[in-house]
């Protein structure tokens, strides 16, 4: 029943993730505030790394960085483990 809940928390802070990529671009290239990268780090840690990569690639931002190349995927992948663990163990 609270599946729902989830599913939609995911979802909304994956759109986030995209958007808080693109509005950063944009910031970049106008010389404007930008968006801090620990923002951008605490989005991914809270689930938002499908959204945060797709927006890196997309948008061809912070791709040089080696610590959001490998370290987006990185996280995303330690969170799909855990939750898979949390399925197994019947947590979730």
């Amino acid at each position: 029943m609270y599946y729902k809940y989830i599913v939609l928390y995911f979802i909304i802070i994956n759109l986030i993730g995209v958007g808080a990529m693109a509005l950063d671009k944009y910031k970049a290239e106008k010389n404007k505030w930008r968006i801090s990268e620990m923002t951008l780090v605490l989005i991914t840690f809270l689930g938002g790394g499908i959204g945060t990569i797709f927006g890196m690639y997309k948008f061809r931002h912070k791709t040089q960085k080696w610590y959001f190349k490998y370290g987006f995927p990185i996280i995303l992948i330690l969170e799909i483990m855990i939750i898979i663990t949390m399925i197994v163990k019947g947590i979730l």
